[in-house]
């Protein structure tokens, strides 16, 4: 039990596959404040250290949305996966303005570091999943740091895509679920591949998976445009599969239908 050297509190535990399904909590440094995150921990991990995929969860999530409705832990358990998913934000700060909106303050960190008052001194999602749970999940699991893949959800994917580009080499594969491709949010293009990786494209060798639903509410309102993010791998020569999927919303249902696939490709790099 290697948690049990560092200052975690086991919230729950719970067999699954052969695996097990915890939770913890911590106290964040860059967030100034308790945070849970979900770890699962395959067979594989009694005997020997793991490959990390990491999920990064959409608006309104906690580390329970993914754990308790994708599905995803058989196929982790046979590819020897360990997941780890944190909450989506910080929690219990009482900032002005920070309950009013499903899609700004709790439950929407989107996975940056905020540079405007009153946010600036927690809301720091970027640093917490690139830096801070990393090093807790190296420090206190069996986990190989070495192997690292990262995805997610929605708003989730934008900050899995943001993490993946902008730290050439440090994840072995991504892949996304409905990512917010918006480039209010994030202006992909020409700017992004050559400021976020440089010009040496040797190190921008990522294989990017992508499913979309064809029936996604926020696809027909413009609110993802996952064009821009085909059209700028496709400039750049870096591999990505798009998928859309018909008939497919923005849910769980849509996630837990493809799920396995996604484990699948991540596991492929990981040399799970």
């Amino acid at each position: 039990y290697f948690w049990r050297r560092m200052a975690l509190t086991q919230i729950s535990s719970n067999k699954c596959f052969g695996g097990l399904q915890k939770v913890f909590e911590h106290d964040s440094v860059e967030l100034n404040c308790k945070m849970k995150f979900a770890v699962y921990l395959p067979p594989k991990a009694e005997t020997e250290k793991c490959p990390a995929l990491y999920w990064l969860s959409g608006l309104t999530c906690t580390e329970q949305n993914f754990i308790s409705k994708s599905g995803y832990h058989q196929a982790a358990s046979e590819h020897g996966l360990a997941v780890i998913a944190p909450d989506t934000s910080p929690r219990g700060y009482n900032s002005k303005g920070e309950d009013e909106s499903w899609d700004f303050g709790t439950g929407a960190g989107f996975y940056v570091d905020t540079t405007e008052d009153p946010w600036k001194t927690n809301y720091r999602m970027y640093s917490y999943v690139m830096e801070e749970l990393p090093q807790l999940i190296n420090a206190s699991f069996p986990v190989d740091p070495q192997r690292m893949s990262i995805c997610g959800h929605s708003m989730g994917d934008h900050g899995a895509l943001i993490c993946a580009l902008k730290n050439p080499g440090k994840y072995k594969s991504v892949s996304a679920f409905a990512p917010i491709c918006n480039p209010v949010l994030c202006p992909w293009g020409k700017k992004v591949f050559s400021g976020y990786l440089g010009t040496d494209q040797s190190k921008w060798k990522l294989d990017i998976l992508i499913d979309q639903g064809k029936d996604d509410q926020f696809l027909l309102d413009g609110q993802l445009l996952p064009d821009n993010v085909i059209a700028a791998c496709t400039e750049k020569k870096i591999p990505i599969v798009f998928r859309l999927q018909e008939g497919y919303d923005h849910s769980y249902y849509f996630i837990a239908t493809f799920i396995t696939d996604h484990i699948r490709h991540h596991a492929k790099y990981l040399d799970a």
